[in-house]
This record gives C-alpha cells, structure tokens and sequence, in this order.
C-alpha cells in the first residue's frame, strides 16, 4: 500500500494536499511519502527476517541523499553500481563494509576508492575484471571481497531493456563457465572470492523466475563446494515488482515464502538489493497543464512535466496511472488501471514541451475533463523517475519534496538556469 489517496475529492500525500505541494513549491515536482517509505522496508525486512539477510537498497533507483538516509536510519544496507552512488551512500551514513559494488564497467579508479572504503563485495562480472580487480587490490597491498555475477538464463518475462538474467545479456558469466572462474582466480593473491551474485532483471511480477534462478544458484555453491571452494554468501539480487497497475506484483511475504525456504539452512549469508518494490509508489510527479490541443481526431494535454522528468514512458513504453489532482466530481479513481473510463471521460495523450515526439507522459487515456492550469499526477515515479531526468532543451530539473505526516520540506531545490550554465563557465 502507499499513502497517496483521494479524501474528499481532492489527492493527498499523507496529511498535506497535493494541491497544496504544487502551490507552495511549484511544478513539475517530485512527491515523496517518508510513511510509504518506511512501511515498504519494514513489510520486506519482516518477509525475510528468517534469513538475516543484507537488505540492501539499491541506490539506482532512488538517490536523494534524504531518502538514502531515511533507508540506513530503517536498517538498509546498500547496493551502488557507480563511484558517485558508492559516493551518496557513504556521505548518507552508510558502512561501507554493507555496500556492495556491481556494474560491468567498473573503472581503475572506482575500483580503488572502493577498496579504500573497505566496501563489503564487489559484484564481478567478468573473468577480465576479475582479474582487474586482483591486479588492483595486489598494488593497495588489499585483499578485495569478491561476488561472481552468475547469469542462470532465467526469462524473467519482462521488458527486453530491463532483463539481464539470459544468455545473450551483457551482465555476468553462464553457470558453465562461473565454475571455471572460479578454479581460474579463487585462490588468486588480491582475491577473496567467496560469494555468487544472482539478478535476472525488472521488473519481476511473478515468482517463479526467482525460485529458478535460486535453485540454479545453489546447485552451481553446491558444485563449487564440492570442488573445496569457499562460497559464504549468495545474493539473490533485485527486481521486486510494484504496484503500477493495483495488484500487479507479489507482496514481499508472497516472494518470500517461495523464496526463502530455499536458502533456508544452506549456511549462506544472503543478499537482496531490492529497489523499486520500496520507492516506486513513495513518489509521485505532479504537473500543471498548460494547453489542451485536437490534432485530427487526437487530443492532447500539454503539461509542464515532459521525457526530462519522468523518461520511463519514452523510454519502456512503461504504464504510469495518471489522474487529476482534483477529478470533477464523482470521478475520484477507484483503483488505479489503464481499463478506467469514467461517465464524460475524454481520451487524451498526455504530452511534455520536449521538442521530441517520444515526449509524452501517458498515450490513449481516459481521463476527466482537464483544462489549462489544473493538476494531473503520474502515480508510481518513485523508482527511475528523478534519478533518470535530464537537462535536455535545457530545462532544469525539478525539485523534490518529502513529506512526513503533515509537514513537508525540500529535499532537493529546483534547478535555476544558472544550475543549467554554472560547469561550462
């Protein structure tokens, strides 16, 4: 569940107006909820407890400093895939010894600050960097806490851009060569490779691909045991679906108790770096219309909100719920689905001022009458929306806001044009 809800006709954020949020801080703006935040955290560290699992946050998701607190205050450990990620977790309080480093390009550079640090696994993902990495650690005179990415082509049946568990993906090695991997750099100087690191993609809606993956994973420790390898640890990865649609995804009890009975008793320190299934339904993307437009038998809402705020639609053809802040009334949403057609509902595409026509928001909605300057909000932009934005055309990016009951505050200023010119002055 989230806390964004019509109460008396009109869009909340907890105790505060949506209405409220755009007047006092202006639109486009990202919408946070501190409540939704911490009850997404606490319902999966609950899921998983039997395991004592790394929870760890998977910072590419969601990297506002405020919010990357808000997570190690809750118990997170974190997962980065970049030294300005590792960078944010640290300065947001984080231990390095629980952060773990994925990534398949990782530079000479990121590699040693991140043995500086002491980070807690590097997630490898290839015999060239593993190799890399020895070299490095050798020259530091460290011993690098290594993680094999191991590819178990799992189909996770979700969007081509986003699955990275089969074959042809660019991340990670197959199960028959992770073996040899192994024999090849396991007792190698510089490496103390003890771990496999499993992600398949996202997101995943369904559970069986996990419990795939995993059942994979652990025949492939159990091989390497055997061999008199050392695996201490297994990171089971991400992925965990969210609610775009209502009901779309598993909870985490449900992908829990499929799941964790499997690494149950394996004696295996186990790591999961969900992402999305926390932040997705915390934020929100407000935005004010600025014209509404027919163009042949299509119509358009023009708002100040475009692809440089929110890409997910351009760049997925992802599904975002939208619907007036304030619904004319009687046209509060009773759930949130692309099949709702109200009583007067108009079909509209909701579209931005980027000068690109992969510029909209949402295509071949129903939505309530909407005329220039009302509010609409794109619901679930919480995972990969500011994260994701851009400068293109030179627009500022918006700011952000976190609420918490009824009080709200910035937790990032809007950019200015200054923002914009300020590196190449």
């Amino acid at each position: 569940m989230d806390f964004f809800e019509y109460r008396g006709g009109e869009l909340h954020c907890e105790g505060v107006t949506a209405a409220a949020l755009a007047q006092r801080f202006g639109t486009p703006l990202y919408v946070y909820s501190k409540r939704t935040l911490v009850d997404h955290y606490r319902r999966l560290a609950e899921a998983w407890a039997a395991l004592d699992p790394w929870l760890c946050f998977s910072v590419k998701s969601c990297s506002n400093l405020h919010i990357l607190r808000l997570m190690r205050e809750c118990g997170a450990a974190f997962d980065v895939v970049s030294g300005g990620e590792m960078r944010r977790a640290i300065e947001a309080g984080a231990d390095p010894r629980r952060i773990v480093f994925a990534g398949v390009g990782k530079t000479d550079d990121e590699i040693r600050e991140a043995l500086s640090a002491g980070i807690g696994y590097f997630n490898v993902e290839s015999e060239a960097e593993m190799d890399n990495l020895g070299t490095i650690a050798v020259s530091m005179n460290r011993r690098a806490p290594a993680a094999l990415r191991v590819n178990p082509d799992v189909d996770p049946k979700t969007h081509v851009y986003t699955t990275t568990g089969k074959r042809e993906t660019k991340f990670g090695v197959d199960l028959e060569r992770a073996k040899r991997v192994f024999h090849a750099f396991a007792r190698r100087p510089g490496l103390d490779l003890s771990a496999i690191h499993l992600h398949i993609g996202s997101p995943v809606n369904t559970v069986e691909p996990y419990v795939q993956s995993i059942t994979k994973g652990l025949d492939l420790v159990d091989a390497l045991r055997r061999d008199g390898f050392g695996v201490r640890a297994i990171n089971i990865g991400g992925g965990y679906g969210a609610h775009y649609e209502d009901d779309q995804a598993p909870t985490a009890a449900q992908y829990a108790a499929h799941v964790a009975p499997l690494l149950k008793g394996a004696g295996l320190t186990v790591m999961l770096e969900p992402g999305r299934t926390i932040t997705a339904n915390a934020g929100v993307l407000l935005t004010r219309t600025l014209y509404t437009k027919h163009s042949g038998d299509r119509q358009f809402l023009i708002v100040d909100a475009s692809m440089t705020e929110l890409i997910r639609p351009a760049l997925y053809g992802s599904f975002h719920f939208v619907w007036p802040v304030r619904p004319a009334r009687g046209q509060t949403p009773p759930r949130r689905s692309a099949q709702l057609k109200p009583e007067g509902a108009v079909l509209v595409d909701l579209v931005g001022p980027v000068c690109e026509s992969s510029d909209f928001l949402a295509k071949e909605r129903w939505l309530p009458p909407v005329t220039r300057g009302d509010l609409v909000c794109v619901f679930t932009a919480g995972a990969y929306g500011f994260v994701m934005s851009s400068q293109y055309n030179s627009r500022p990016r918006p700011a952000e806001v976190l609420v918490d009951g009824d009080d709200a505050r910035i937790i990032r200023r809007r950019e200015t044009y200054d923002d914009l010119v300020a590196a190449e002055r």
